[in-house]
């Protein structure tokens, strides 16, 4: 069997991103490769029944019902240390699973890794890569397509565009470096549920085709190493 690109994806919502990588897969766009691994972090996630029709294991791994944070809990510097001790336990079983991936992809995960997820997967090599509702350096973080449409509506969004990307993920939210990037022209008459349509529209594809350039450059090095 040809060598494979191991991928563990993690998602919050309703998984619609997750399904166009798993079609991917199957379909061999996403060429040599396997979801080894899902990961939710909210338990009515629907993107588990998903993986459960496509025979794929899931986890639900919550920073609150695993134990890592007192609900209600306000204090910064508690609720800091807590972050990091998720971050960090969420790290540790994904380096040390039988499934340990090559490429971790985020897509709908609603939750902001720090240092303590991402440095220990940078050392072991491991690329993670984020879809973001906004054009590179644009509306970073939440409610990124509300941001971009009230600056639409108010004559303030520049030429009038604003787009997707999928990025690689740095501890500053959504400013990793872009792998793929594509422009979403917001039309005057349109509500921001129109907009959101179109733009998720496009997110499939554009996830689809940055998993797959990123996976061949993981089996690539991986190739110039042996």
């Amino acid at each position: 069997m040809a060598d494979q690109c191991r991928i563990v994806v993690m998602a919050s919502g309703n998984g619609s991103n997750f399904q166009a990588l798993i079609d991917a897969v199957a379909a061999g766009t996403i060429a040599n490769s396997k979801i080894v691994r899902l990961i939710v972090n909210r338990g009515k996630a629907y993107a588990t029944t998903r993986a459960d029709l496509a025979g794929i294991p899931w986890e639900y791994f919550n920073l609150i019902s695993n134990g890592f944070q007192a609900k209600g809990e306000k204090d910064p510097q508690k609720v800091q240390e807590s972050r990091d001790k998720y971050d960090a336990a969420l790290a540790e079983k994904l380096l040390q699973g039988d499934d340990k991936p090559d490429l971790v992809v985020l897509a709908g995960w609603m939750y902001v890794f720090g240092k303590h997820f991402l440095d220990p997967l940078d050392a072991a090599g491991i690329k993670i890569i984020n879809l973001h509702p906004a054009l590179p350096g644009k509306y970073d973080g939440a409610n990124a397509i509300d941001r971009a449409f009230a600056d639409f509506q108010a004559g303030k969004l520049e030429n009038n565009k604003t787009g997707i990307m999928v990025h690689y993920v740095i501890d500053k939210v959504d400013r990793g470096e872009p792998i793929l990037v594509q422009e979403v022209e917001c039309r005057e008459g349109e509500d921001l549920h129109q907009l959101e349509e179109r733009i998720h529209s496009h997110e499939h594809e554009l996830i689809v085709q940055a998993t797959a350039q990123v996976a061949q450059e993981v089996l690539a090095r991986r190739t110039k190493t042996q």
